[in-house]
């Protein structure tokens, strides 16, 4: 997945990219469903091409990142969901004897649902270190 931005500042190999509206995320969208701000979105990226401030750049996300995000963000959570369905109708009237087995696999469904989100929230902070997931600064396209 590639975009073009404006480098806005550098900090050691990172560097903070301006993305604008209107580049490739924005080809299959509408301008009324679209949720990216006017000004743009920024993100970080390596500086492997040595861009400075100020340069048009062209950044790439690597795809099995963007596939991991998107699979941790939103598949996890639903399975969770199911899972604690499961484990709540099956085990939770075991400890909770006359109580609504349906009633149990809502809140088994519901607290595993809760726990994932916490887990792809740490997730997420560790992701945001990890410089493999990270966009990189292929090239300078001008300034």
């Amino acid at each position: 997945m590639q975009e073009t931005g404006i480098v806005k500042s550098i900090d050691g190999m990172n560097a903070r990219v301006l993305i604008k509206r209107g580049s490739s995320p924005c080809d299959h969208c509408t301008e009324e469903s679209c949720t990216i701000p006017e000004d743009g979105i920024e993100t970080d990226a390596i500086n492997v091409a040595g861009a400075k401030v100020g340069q048009k750049v062209k950044i790439a996300m690597r795809s099995y990142t963007y596939y991991k995000g998107a699979i941790l963000i939103y598949v996890l959570p639903v399975f969770a969901l199911i899972a604690g369905a499961i484990l709540g109708k099956i085990y939770f009237p075991i400890y909770f004897y006359g109580t609504d087995s349906d009633l149990l696999s809502a809140v088994g469904g519901f607290l595993m649902f809760l726990s994932s989100l916490l887990l792809v929230k740490l997730i997420v902070k560790r992701m945001e270190t990890n410089t493999e997931s990270k966009s990189i600064i292929e090239s300078v396209l001008e300034g």
